[in-house]
């Protein structure tokens, strides 16, 4: 079974931790699962927010002056004026002024996303308390989107329970948490940065499937052209990327289902990367998969990104902060080799 992400990272220590600033460092299970991450080895963190709170919730796990541990509280930061400085910069052709400059910086998720794309840390997560829009605006805004990137998505880590049969398997889905209704360009743009995504997080060699209420023209639509048309794209772009579709879920999913309805298919029957068609396809899919399927899915992850910046459900544990950190770093590593 594909090891989740801790478990990556400490099969594979480093002697350096990647640094993690953590926008919402006031939330307790954010401080309780940073706490963790630091514990494990594989992780140092910085805590964003009112100190006096930070350090209040620090007493209460012994942490206080914890090596690995750091406290910035955008209030009184030494970094406000180099910062703001630096949001003028990226900001004025939007009408940003360096008064404006000088308070935006006072905002948590753009401190943290600040810290990131100074150079001051390798990564940031929010939105335990935060909407993903504010997070994703603030990690856009400042940290910006690749270069070789065409858009910003998000994908989700579906790993099965431990009890699951053989025909289980882990995969990644995409886009199931950001963008809404992706254009056949998108869905080939996603479709390309998810196969990345899982080979760095997953270890494995992608299988992709671009997903539709049709397999191989058994129903004619404007949607399910829309998905014929990035799948084209997609091999056309990506000519070393092992893709099909379109694809019903069960003939991506199905061994004997895939043999038939696309026989000689290396993807059918063993996708472990499901791309689909919008966002309501694929937000349901993933709750339905864990839901009812048992599976434990991580996420969203944001990916397109120059720099890692990713999100939490505001109905989040320490445990899935941990685990969101241990993903980042993961995309700390992958962005470095």
């Amino acid at each position: 079974m594909t090891a989740k992400p801790i478990a990556l990272l400490l099969s594979d220590p480093r002697p350096e931790p990647a640094t993690i600033a953590m926008s919402e460092g006031t939330d307790p299970r954010i401080v309780e699962g940073a706490l963790a991450a630091v514990k494990q080895g594989f992780a140092h963190v910085i805590l964003v927010g009112d100190a006096s709170t930070i350090e209040a919730e620090l007493a209460k796990h012994n942490a206080l002056g914890r090596d690995g541990v750091e406290v910035h509280d955008p209030e009184n930061s030494p970094l406000h004026d180099e910062f703001a400085k630096a949001f003028f910069e990226l900001r004025k052709h939007k009408g940003v002024d360096e008064v404006k400059a000088q308070a935006a910086v006072q905002d948590r998720l753009t401190y943290a996303a600040l810290l990131v794309r100074q150079g001051y840390a390798d990564g940031t997560v929010g939105g335990a308390v935060e909407t993903t829009s504010n997070v994703v605006r603030a990690a856009i805004q400042v940290i910006g989107k690749a270069p070789s990137a065409k858009l910003v998505s998000s994908f989700f880590l579906m790993y099965p329970p431990e009890d699951a049969s053989d025909e289980a398997r882990a995969m990644l889905y995409s886009d199931s948490g950001l963008v809404i209704d992706p254009s056949a360009e998108e869905m080939a743009a996603i479709a390309a940065d998810a196969s990345t995504s899982f080979k760095a997080l997953m270890r494995d060699d992608p299988k992709v499937a671009m997903l539709s209420f049709s397999t191989k023209g058994s129903a004619q639509h404007p949607m399910t052209e829309k998905v014929v048309e990035a799948t084209a794209r997609v091999k056309s772009d990506h000519p070393d990327l092992n893709v099909d579709g379109e694809l019903q879920f069960d003939a991506a999913f199905v061994p004997l289902v895939g043999a038939s309805k696309s026989p000689g298919s290396d993807v059918a029957g063993q996708a472990n990367v499901m791309v689909f068609p919008n966002l309501d396809a694929g937000n349901i899919a993933y709750k339905i998969t864990q839901r009812v399927g048992g599976y434990t899915a991580i996420g969203p992850v944001l990916q397109g990104l120059a720099k890692p910046a990713n999100d939490l459900s505001r109905g989040c544990v320490a445990s899935d902060v941990t685990e969101i950190i241990a993903v980042t770093i993961l995309q700390v590593r992958a962005s470095a080799a």
